[in-house]
Order: C-alpha cells, then structure tokens, then sequence
C-alpha cells in the first residue's frame, strides 16, 4: 500500500499507468476512489495519481482536527514522494485550492494546475465578492442540487445514491477545508510563479457560476479557460466523458513547451 509522510501524517496515494503524470485532488465529499471514472479512461495514455487528503479515505484521520492549511502540503508530499516532475495538478472544487498552493510551493515539480470549479483561493477583491454571491444562491439549494443536476439524480439513481455514499468514508469536513482560502495567493504570485493555471468549469454549476469564472480567467494574465456545455459542479461525476476528454485536452497542451502550445 503507497504511503507518504506528511509532517508526521501518513498519506494514502495510488499511481496507475505510464505517461505524463496527472495528480487528481478531490473535493471535500471525496477521496481516492472518486476518481474511478478518471483512472480507467487516463491511465492507459498518462500516469494518473490520485491522493486521500488527512482526514479522507485511507489517510490518516486520528488527529482532534484537521486544518485546511496543512493540505497543500499534503499533496507536495505524495509529489516527492513519487519524484514526480512535470505534473499537471487537477483539483476539484476546494480541493483547487490546494492544488494551486501545492503548485506554488513545487513549481519545479508542477508545470500546471487546473482549477475545477473554483477560483483556488486566488486574493483579489472583485473575486471574493463574486463567489460570495454565487454562494449565497447556492445555499439555497439542498446539497445534491449544488452538486448535480435534477436530470442526473433522477435518471441514474444508482450513481447518486454511490455519490452520497463516498463522503461516508471521510472523517474530515467540509469546515475542516474553509480556511484554505485565508492568505490565498495573489494574481501577480501566481502570474510570477511559471505555473499555468487553467479555469475548467461547467455551464450549469450551481456553486460557482460561469460569469464568476470568466472574469477570473480575464484577470489572471497567461490563464485557460475551458467551460464545458451541460456539466453540473461534479462534472467529473456526472459527465465523465466530456470531463476526462478536458482533462487529456488540457495535459496534452497546456504542459508542452509554451512556445509550442
């Protein structure tokens, strides 16, 4: 069983395949085994690596409390452990925040980060006022409507029930996670950094809406953008297919040599 050693935490990781490496780290309802979808359909061009974050999944989970500030860490320790270079980083929701502060802390190992769904805890003003506004309307839905569509839930019963079931395997919560936004990193950080980021987002995300994500792809000079048609704020979930074959689009050029891209 692949362990890393965070600071004293033991980190549960999987690496499958060969090829250009891809390290998934997921939101706060899930772990390593939510990206099946992913690792099936990547793994035979790249090399997938998936994680369980402290306190999700296999990870260790003994500690009184977690802190969101210590994931980030988290996922540069199963990079070292594994020697990974030129990763291309995939986080899912929250877990773009980590993503990115793990990017920023190992710009030698990560070439690219991908926000799914999230601004990634970017420090900018007009950002935080826009996303607390799309909070504020997705609050008022019930958890499963932010998450996926009504369509989904009701024509495949069978994968939302399996959805739901995935966070009960996790001793963290979604407000063990929160305080990865404080001290998130600037525009001009991240732009000085020479890691790529690219917004990857669905056009019926309840969380987090297309406008919000648009204007933080305007902002942050050198960034991608890639909205995908019909994908809900779990689109690696719902839409796998149209997920993965972003995903493969975004390793196969984002991370070549920019003068080729």
């Amino acid at each position: 069983m692949p362990l890393a050693d965070s600071d004293g935490t033991s980190l549960y990781y999987e690496r499958h395949g060969s090829g250009p490496a891809i390290l998934f780290v997921h939101g706060s309802g899930g772990h390593h085994a939510a990206w099946w979808q992913q690792v099936a359909a990547l793994r035979d061009e790249f090399t997938v690596v998936t994680l369980d974050l402290r306190g999700f999944g296999k990870s260790d989970s003994t500690m009184a409390e977690f802190d969101g500030q210590d994931f980030p860490g988290d996922v540069v320790a199963v990079l070292d452990q594994e020697d990974l270079t030129d990763v291309m980083l995939v986080g899912q929701s929250i877990g773009s925040v980590a993503a990115l502060r793990a990017g920023l802390l190992r710009p030698e190992r990560v070439s690219c980060v991908v926000l799914g769904h999230s601004l990634g805890g970017i420090s900018h003003p007009e950002l935080k006022e826009l996303a607390a506004a799309d909070r504020a309307e997705a609050v008022r839905l019930p958890v499963i409507d932010r998450l996926l569509t009504k369509t989904f839930q009701r024509e495949r019963a069978d994968l939302t029930f399996l959805f739901q079931q995935m966070g009960t395997f996790n001793v963290a919560r979604m407000q063990d996670l929160r305080n990865l936004d404080t001290d998130g990193p600037s525009l001009e950080e991240i732009e000085a950094s020479g890691v790529r980021v690219a917004f990857l987002a669905g056009e019926k995300d309840a969380v987090l809406s297309v406008e919000t994500v648009t204007r933080a792809h305007e902002l942050l000079a050198g960034s991608h953008l890639e909205i995908v048609p019909g994908a809900p704020h779990s689109m690696y979930w719902e839409t796998p297919q149209a997920y993965n074959e972003a995903v493969a689009r975004l390793r196969r050029t984002l991370t070549a040599p920019k003068e080729a891209a």
